[in-house]
């Protein structure tokens, strides 16, 4: 089987590929690509490996679904295409780096900006149906990501994970944190921010601190 994914990642995730769960999943994620709409494209599907390679990963955020809405999902987590109104979550994400860092309100909700600096935008769950949130979760997707989380872990040193909401904290237990930093928060939909769960975490001037110290470059948020 040959999966169209950016050749770092192919090397160190070919035992995934190769395993009975992972046939079951392409093979029900190509009937649903048939027989229904499913977001995003199908050549997006892989994008937030295409963007950041393994080894330049040094920022990993971790969403749960694609969009369903049409046009919104481009494979990155909470990022839609150009010219496509933010989403909620996404606004809130803006909101708060813009009193964080001091910067103006991004125009762009697309973050391909951020991928190609380092930063992994790994959706759990790859694919959905379009106008049926969590439609593919317990497919497959989540056990083949978490083995992605688990790589780097592995892999590489000094990766920061940005764990918003309690669905993303659940993935701290595949971290190793004697090499690897961990920031938490709430999640940055409406329910959780408003709660008072999400402003004022600090993650994107935290992140690119611990980036200076460690002698990488900050990202351009």
């Amino acid at each position: 089987m040959n999966i169209q994914i950016a050749t770092s990642w192919k090397e160190k995730l070919q035992t995934e590929f190769d395993k009975a769960y992972f046939k079951s999943l392409i093979s029900f994620v190509k009937e649903e690509y048939q027989n229904h709409t499913c977001y995003p494209k199908g050549s997006d599907i892989f994008a937030a490996f295409d963007y950041c390679s393994l080894e330049n990963t040094k920022v990993v955020i971790i969403g749960q679904d694609p969009y369903h809405g049409p046009n919104q999902a481009n494979g990155l987590c909470f990022s839609v295409k150009p010219g496509i109104t933010h989403p909620p979550s996404l606004i809130n994400i803006f909101k708060e780096i813009v009193a964080d860092i001091d910067t103006d309100y991004p125009e762009n909700g697309d973050l391909e900006r951020w991928a190609k600096q380092g930063v992994l935008l790994l959706n759990a769950t790859l694919t959905v149906r379009a106008h049926e949130a969590g439609s593919h979760q317990n497919k497959g997707w989540e056990k083949f990501t978490d083995a992605v989380i688990s790589t780097i872990s592995d892999n590489l040193n000094g990766v920061i994970f940005l764990l918003w909401g309690g669905f993303a904290k659940k993935k701290a237990k595949l971290v190793d944190t004697s090499k690897h930093h961990i920031l938490t928060s709430g999640h940055p939909s409406p329910l959780s921010a408003n709660r008072g769960y999400w402003f004022g975490n600090k993650h994107f001037s935290i992140t690119n601190q611990i980036l200076v110290n460690s002698g990488e470059k900050p990202i351009k948020w």
